[in-house]
């Protein structure tokens, strides 16, 4: 939560919403016998669903998360938001005079 709370500063995010990701994923994930391969998943899960809420604040929480080693990797991650949005956004015709 603490991670969430962090990456929605200052982001219209409201803290109900966030509430509702942890609570899914404590749902989904047993909390016994964890590795640190289980928590990789969990912050997978998490910025699945952060994506969808809020695009900045799935940023902010990737870039602490997937631990990029250098600003390509980042920049890489930024231009597969920006092809995401672009194919999820209406096409918009052009009215003729």
């Amino acid at each position: 939560m603490q991670g969430l709370l962090k990456a929605c500063e200052k982001r219209p995010v409201a803290t109900p919403k966030l509430e509702g990701i942890v609570e899914e994923i404590e749902a989904v994930v047993p909390r016994s016998d964890r590795t640190r391969a289980d928590h990789d998943g969990d912050r997978e899960m998490i910025m699945h669903r952060l994506k969808k809420l809020d695009k900045v604040a799935y940023v902010r929480f990737a870039s602490v998360y997937m631990d990029f080693k250098d600003v390509q990797e980042f920049m890489s991650e930024l231009k597969n938001l920006l092809k995401d949005r672009a194919r999820n956004s209406p096409v918009r015709l052009e009215e003729n005079p």
